[in-house]
C-alpha cells in the first residue's frame, strides 16, 4: 500500500513547528528528500512505500529533539564543498567562510606551494578548502579530538586530498617540530596558519539554543569564564610555527578584537586587520610578524577595518 507523501510531509511541518523550530518547512522538506533518496528541491512524487514514510518520520522525531539538521543528513555545504558531520565535530558554520576568502586574497599565486597549519581542525573545512583552491599547497590539521579527525580524514579522502594533508592528534602545547613534516621542515614552519578557537563564555554557551548545548562538542565551543581560553592556547602555537613573511588567521567572537589583540601582542606578533564576514561583523584577525618584509599591510580588496587597537 503506497502512503501519500504531501499528508507525511503535512504531519512532519506540524511536528516541527510544535517543537518550536523556524525553519520546520524546510527542514521537513529537506528530511523528506534524504527518506526519499532524491535530490533537495526535487519534486516529491504523489505516494510512496510505507518504509520511506517510517523513515521520514524517525528523522522528523530526531529534528523535533532539537538534533542539527547537519548531523540527521550527515554533511554540511563549506564554501561549495561538502563535508561529512557528525557527532564529535563542530558543524562548519557561514562566517568561517570569511577566513577563506582573507585566505586566497593573502595567497593570489595559484600555483605557491604554500605551507599550511590548521589548529583545532574539527571536520577539517578550512584546510581542505584552501588546497581545493591552491593545488600546490599541503597542509597539517591538528585537534585533540580524535573524533574530529576522524571526520577531517574522511573528507580529505573525499576531496582527493588524501596526498596533500594530514591530521593529527596534537594538543595546543605541541613542540613545532613534532607538527613539522616534509612539507613544512624540522622546525614545523608555516607561510598559512588558519585557527578557529573556542571563543563563547560559559554563560553564553549555556544560553544557547539546543542544536548547539546539547549535541556539538562542547569544548569546541566554550572558551571559559571570559571566552578567551582559546586563544591564549592556540596563539602560543602559532607564534612558534609562523614563518616571519606568513599570515595567521583567527576566527573571533563579536566584540573580541581588543581582548585578542593583546594576546597576540603578548606573543610577540601583531594583528594587521580586522576582516568583518558578511554581517558586518569582525571575524577574522591578520596576525604576523612585524618589522621589515611583514606581510600586515592592508590589502586593497580586504574588507576589513585597519589594525586592531587596545
Amino acid at each position: 500500500m503506497k502512503i501519500p507523501v504531501r499528508e507525511a510531509l503535512s504531519r512532519g511541518v506540524a511536528q516541527l513547528q510544535a517543537a518550536g523550530i523556524e525553519s520546520a518547512r524546510l527542514d521537513a522538506r529537506i528530511l523528506l528528500s534524504q527518506a526519499l533518496h532524491i535530490p533537495s528541491g526535487s519534486v516529491f512524487p504523489g505516494e510512496t512505500a510505507p518504509d520511506q514514510i517510517e523513515l521520514f518520520e524517525s528523522l522528523v522525531a530526531r529534528r523535533a529533539a532539537r538534533e542539527p539538521l547537519a548531523y540527521i543528513r550527515g554533511h554540511k555545504e563549506f564554501w561549495s564543498l561538502d563535508f561529512e558531520v557528525g557527532p564529535g565535530v563542530l558543524i562548519p558554520r557561514p562566517e568561517t567562510e570569511t577566513l577563506i576568502e582573507e585566505a586566497l586574497r593573502r595567497f593570489p599565486d595559484s600555483d605557491a606551494p604554500v605551507r599550511v597549519l590548521d589548529i583545532g581542525t574539527g571536520s577539517g573545512c578550512l584546510l581542505i578548502s584552501f588546497l581545493k583552491e591552491r593545488p600546490n599547497a599541503r597542509g597539517v590539521g591538528i585537534d585533540s579530538s580524535e573524533a574530529a579527525l576522524s571526520y577531517a580524514r574522511r573528507n580529505a579522502a573525499r576531496h582527493d586530498l588524501a596526498g596533500r594533508c594530514r591530521f593529527a592528534l596534537a594538543a595546543a602545547d605541541t613542540p613545532p617540530g613534532k607538527i613539522g613534516s616534509a612539507w613544512a621542515g624540522d622546525a614545523g614552519i608555516f607561510e598559512l596558519i588558519f585557527a578557529n578557537p573556542p571563543y563563547l563564555t560559559d554563560e553564553e554557551f549555556t544560553a544557547s539554543v539546543r542544536e548547539i548545548k546539547d549535541y556539538e562538542p562542547q569544548k569546541a565551543f566554550v572558551g571559559g569564564p571570559v571566552g578567551l581560553e582559546g586563544f591564549h592556547a592556540f596563539l602560543p602555537l602559532a607564534a612558534r610555527c609562523l614563518s616571519t613573511s606568513g599570515v595567521a588567521l583567527f576566527e573571533i567572537g563579536a566584540g573580541q578584537g581588543d581582548k585578542v589583540t593583546e594576546i597576540v601582542r603578548g606573543e610577540g606578533l601583531e594583528v594587521g586587520a580586522a576582516i568583518s564576514d558578511l554581517s558586518g561583523i569582525p571575524r577574522c584577525l591578520v596576525i604576523g610578524h612585524a618589522g621589515e618584509g611583514s606581510p600586515l599591510a592592508p590589502l586593497k580588496n580586504s574588507v576589513g577595518k585597519g589594525p586592531a587597537t587596545r
